[in-house]
């Protein structure tokens, strides 16, 4: 069996795996409906070009450069280029405003910018005009690139510096504590924080999560599909960095609306994903199954029955003929919306709800949950089917991460995968990096078998007014599970219970107006419509404590998004953002 390599910088990994590679396909994107491929050798030969082209222009190691792009080829060339220079990547946000690029590049100090596109310039550039930057790259040609810095285009860039990829590659002298990047956090609160990334951070965690791999599924042909935003810590290292050290192949999702269609194409063995995708993907498959009539859906509920057994311990002989019946007829379908050859599926980012987990498990998909802060880069423990899988867990830590938990509960880590501290930020470093370790902001506790089990966010627990405390994210994902309900906040700090902030389902409620002959417009004030919503509030308060019960409800004036800067790129609802927006509203839930 092949073992995991260590090496000294991300940028040798990379060179160590292209030579072995050569020309097999590493990188593949879509191009007028056709996927087109770059080979490892293609790619190292555009890496050391950048690389020599970046020093051409007069970067210096250590000088940040700001990445801007989406998911895209050029995005992990441009980052290991950036790097193989001995320069530090500052991947950002591609939803991000003139004023978070403004607090970036001020806060990073960065030389230089590379850019994808002349739409995401659009909010970059007059930002570069109020900063310190000396040197922009356009991946695609951009207009009114006028300013006190020079442009060069990415293509005449590489073209102008053809370089010898062996010397390149033997030119990399960064040792593993070197700094590689700063990640700024997307943050549920507050401005941005840039985290320190050094090598031996990202190389720590995709070794630990290979190893995973390794062990458990053997070391194959690994293909990955990217999806979530580079620029995000877990796909920077699980999406990008680790299928590198595996020798994998990387394709890249055309967007949510055609992710379905690309995983079938792509028929990705492992991919990464945030729990609210598998919330939505969960929603879709069931609906989907349901139309189909009563027998597939008699089907569904035999699996999940089965599944919630078998978690549980209590397999039974009685159940192998619906097993047999279930391996023929659902489970080969929804494994071939997958692709058909999914290996296991990631979920990381935010707390999954053991419901979704189940669901998937049931239909033959391996989910492992796994868990982590950009601090901690990101991976700090992953299920896997070698410890024994609990949907309630997040599992035990990766192979050289120690965890214990405070005598608050806190949950602590220390390895060489923590952070070296916020970029230029000592105050906020001294309050989460104390004797070594990283304290994390999570509560949790540590079972028998040594997997970690979240039981939520030190800062985000609700305390009542009798001092109870009650858990937001617990109550917001069985909320969610409800098939009426897209999204929910509860509220309820210092308050005698609970009251809720639910955005609608979308497709829900235009079956229901169709169903009931009621207009879209105005539905949200229609007394029969509001309480079908309470009937699906009231379902899930039926399995929570007193404490736990949301007693009234107003609806959002619209989705939480990105957009609207009520969630984060990751997906993970913004408190305070929205808090401020409805406060007056949740207030006077507790009136009268």
């Amino acid at each position: 069996m092949r073992a995991i390599e260590r090496f000294p910088n991300l940028v040798t990994m990379f060179f160590a795996r292209a030579k072995e590679k050569g020309d097999a396909p590493f990188l593949w994107r879509k191009t007028q409906g056709t996927w087109q491929l770059l080979s490892w050798a293609e790619v190292a030969r555009q890496v050391a070009a950048m690389a020599a082209g970046l020093k051409a222009e007069g970067l210096k190691p250590g000088d940040p450069v700001m990445l801007v792009s989406e998911n895209r080829p050029e995005f992990c060339i441009a980052d290991l280029a950036i790097m193989a220079a001995g320069c530090i990547t500052v991947p950002t946000y591609t939803t991000n405003t003139t004023r978070d690029h403004q607090h970036i590049l001020t806060d990073s100090g960065a030389r230089a910018v590379i850019v994808s596109t002349a739409k995401l310039a659009t909010t970059l550039m007059p930002a570069v005009l109020r900063s310190q930057v000396s040197l922009v790259i356009p991946m695609e040609p951009i207009r009114g690139a006028q300013g006190n810095y020079t442009c060069r285009l990415w293509s005449d860039l590489i073209a102008a510096h053809p370089a010898d990829v062996d010397a390149c590659a033997l030119a990399q002298t960064a040792v593993r504590s070197d700094q590689a990047c700063i990640i700024y956090t997307s943050g549920t609160g507050g401005a941005p924080r840039g985290v320190m990334q050094h090598h031996g951070a990202i190389l720590a965690n995709v070794e630990g999560a290979g190893q995973v791999v390794l062990e458990d599924f053997g070391w194959g042909d690994e293909v990955f599909l990217s999806f979530l935003p580079l620029s995000h810590a877990y796909e920077h290292s699980g999406g990008q960095f680790l299928p590198m050290l595996l020798g994998g192949q990387i394709y890249y999702a055309e967007g949510l609306e055609k992710l379905a269609s690309n995983i079938e194409e792509a028929r990705p063995t492992i991919m990464v994903v945030v729990p609210r995708l598998f919330e939505v993907l969960r929603t879709r498959i069931i609906k989907s199954i349901e139309k189909q009539g009563k027998f597939p859906t008699y089907l569904l509920n035999q699996a999940l029955r089965i599944a919630a057994k078998e978690q549980q311990g209590k397999s039974s002989i009685v159940d192998l003929p619906m097993k047999a019946l279930l391996a023929r007829t659902l489970i080969p379908k929804i494994r071939a919306r997958f692709g058909g050859r999914m290996k296991a599926l990631v979920s990381g980012g935010a707390p999954l709800n053991p419901d979704v987990g189940l669901f998937f498990e049931a239909m033959g998909l391996m989910l492992l949950q796994g868990y982590g802060q950009t601090e901690a880069g990101p991976v700090i423990s992953c299920n896997r089917p070698a410890a024994g899988i609990a949907m309630d867990t997040v599992g035990p830590p990766l192979d050289g991460v120690e965890v214990k938990i405070a005598e608050d509960g806190e949950i602590l880590v220390r390895g060489e995968l923590v952070m070296h501290g916020y970029w230029r930020n000592p105050a906020e470093t001294e309050k989460v990096l104390k004797d070594g370790w990283l304290h994390t902001g999570d509560i949790g506790e540590i079972d028998g078998r040594g997997r970690i089990r979240i039981t939520d966010r030190k800062k985000d627990l609700i305390v009542n007014d009798k001092g109870d405390n009650v858990s937001p994210q617990k109550v917001e994902g069985m909320l969610t599970l409800q098939p009426e309900i897209g999204q929910a906040m509860v509220y309820g700090d210092r308050r005698p219970h609970l009251v809720g902030l639910l955005v609608p389902d979308s497709e829900w409620t235009m079956e229901w107006a169709a169903a009931n002959g009621r207009p879209i417009k105005g539905i949200t004030d229609d007394p029969t419509y509001l309480a079908a919503l309470r009937a699906a509030v009231d379902r899930v308060n039926d399995d929570l404590s007193v404490i736990e019960r949301v007693r009234r409800f107003i609806l959002a004036d619209e989705p939480f998004a990105i957009e609207n800067e009520e969630l984060t790129p990751s997906m993970k609802i913004r408190r305070h953002v929205i808090r401020k927006r409805y406060q007056d509203r949740l207030d006077a839930l507790y009136k009268g």
